[in-house]
């Protein structure tokens, strides 16, 4: 995976004027084998069956201990919350942390695994320890355990989003994103249909009023398995360039990583892409929130006409959004194997906005159908709209960064991701009230949501993938 260094070539203080005239970053990162891109790409496997299964039947979980639909906002906002904080923190401190063993990102995800794993567990118990349906205790219980879990899962997540940034040159960044975000979803396909598959074998899918279906369970408990397992094979298969290699690929200074700036100095320093796709970002994600908030009880009314949480319609609803949404990943694992990776990193703007017009055409779709079957086809949509967004958003501003405080600047930049989600659940008191509480109609603000996000992405001008000088 590693290769010397040609010190001779390699200017560490500076970029030619040519090269800052045209706004562009030269590094010489090598090519990597596929091996070393799969090893440091598929771990997102496991990370995201714990975000799948959490974004897919949370909703369903704290509707059935007994959450009032309307105030389903607020348990919606913890997540993005704990990942504004989480994220960032990891970066910054990671940027400083050099282990001759383990590397500098590699620790981090050694310990946020094990913790996601054991709140895994826990929080489909919400309704299983006696607390009483509806109770302050069980809400609480389940609150509580949502925001630790997303706290560990955040510490999981970064550190596969910064080793892209730290070691894949710009030929292979675009076949790096797609990959971790295909297999991303490809965990997603295995979460979420978890339940299905367990109801189908005979395990129960009903329980008593303010219990978690056992079908439910059983999937968080094997989730919390494989994100262990995965998390594992990353750590034992990804070697991290020392300080003095990783100073050499990205022309910097050596001693780089013994201090870091502020996060706040950053942030009033961070390159234009940093806001350009940040605002971008203000409208998918804004989108994303109310789909994973609300589309069991939009799918339980347009397709079973029944708001009742404790019935077999709506959980049937929470069967199928399952399904749904594991469609929506395999539509994005084609996707990305077979187009994004494989795209022009001079057209990053062009897929940005197809993939959110045709996330909004799947909103919108979500809307107006009412045939179980049929949903297949918006949702096929949705995935890869999805998939999409995070590829370009990622690559774009990537290819913006200097090697210098990547890890920092990785965590800031998902608080672009983050900050939507805890607007879009503020923004659903005034929202829902003012539509009569119509979940399906929540779904329809998202797809105009996503419109808009497509209009937006004209903001971008920073998006010129950066001069790459590896050795081929």
């Amino acid at each position: 995976m590693e290769r010397k260094v040609n010190q001779k070539s390699v200017d560490t203080t500076k970029m030619t004027d040519q090269t800052a005239k045209k706004k562009t970053i030269t590094n010489s990162l090598p090519s990597l084998p596929l091996s070393t891109i799969f090893a440091m790409t598929f771990g997102f496997f496991g990370v995201n069956m714990a975000f799948s299964l959490q974004s897919s039947q949370m909703g369903r979980i704290f509707q059935t201990i007994g959450a009032d639909p309307t105030k389903l906002g607020f348990f919606f906002i913890l997540p993005p919350l704990a990942g504004m904080v989480v994220q960032p923190l990891v970066g910054k401190y990671s940027d400083l942390t050099w282990s001759e063993k383990f590397g500098r990102r590699m620790p981090y995800l050694m310990l946020g695994a094990p913790i996601a794993a054991i709140v895994m567990a826990l929080l489909p118990n919400a309704g299983s320890f006696g607390f009483g349906y509806a109770s302050l205790a069980a809400l609480t219980f389940g609150a509580i355990a949502i925001l630790f879990m997303d706290l560990s899962s955040n510490v999981c997540m970064q550190p596969f989003k910064m080793i892209i940034g730290d070691m894949v040159n710009e030929d292979q960044k675009d076949l790096a994103w797609s990959w971790q975000q295909s297999f991303s979803n490809l965990g997603g396909v295995v979460a979420t249909v978890f339940p299905f598959l367990l109801t189908m074998v005979g395990i129960s899918n009903v329980a008593k009023q303010g219990v978690v279906p056992l079908s439910v369970r059983l999937s968080f408990y094997i989730g919390a398995a494989i994100l262990l397992a995965t998390s594992i094979y990353t750590i034992i298969k990804v070697k991290e360039y020392d300080p003095t290699t990783y100073a050499a690929y990205h022309h910097i200074d050596p001693k780089h990583h013994q201090v870091a700036p502020s996060l706040w100095k950053l942030v009033k320093k961070a390159p234009r892409s940093f806001w350009e796709v940040s605002f971008v970002q203000l409208f998918d994600w804004f989108a994303f929130q109310y789909l994973w908030t609300y589309a069991t009880g939009a799918i339980a009314k347009n397709v079973w006409n029944t708001a009742n949480t404790a019935s077999a319609g709506y959980q049937a609803a929470g069967n199928w959004y399952g399904i749904l949404t594991c469609v929506q990943s395999i539509a994005a694992v084609v996707w990305g194997f077979l187009v994004l990776s494989k795209t022009n990193p001079y057209k990053r703007k062009f897929w940005f906005r197809v993939g959110l017009i045709m996330g909004a055409i799947g909103f919108i779709g979500v809307f107006m159908i009412h045939d179980q079957y049929l949903l297949i086809l918006p949702f096929c949509l949705i995935g890869i709209s999805y998939l999409t967004m995070q590829t370009e958003a990622f690559s774009i501003f990537t290819s913006s960064l200097d090697g210098k405080n990547e890890g920092a600047y990785m965590g800031l930049f998902n608080c672009g991701i983050c900050l939507p989600q805890i607007i879009a659940s503020v923004a659903s008191f005034a929202i829902f009230p003012l539509i009569n509480q119509s979940m399906p109609g929540m779904i329809l603000v998202a797809g105009i949501a996503m419109l808009l996000g497509a209009v937006a992405v004209g903001v971008i001008k920073e998006d010129q993938p950066q001069q790459d000088n590896a050795q081929k």
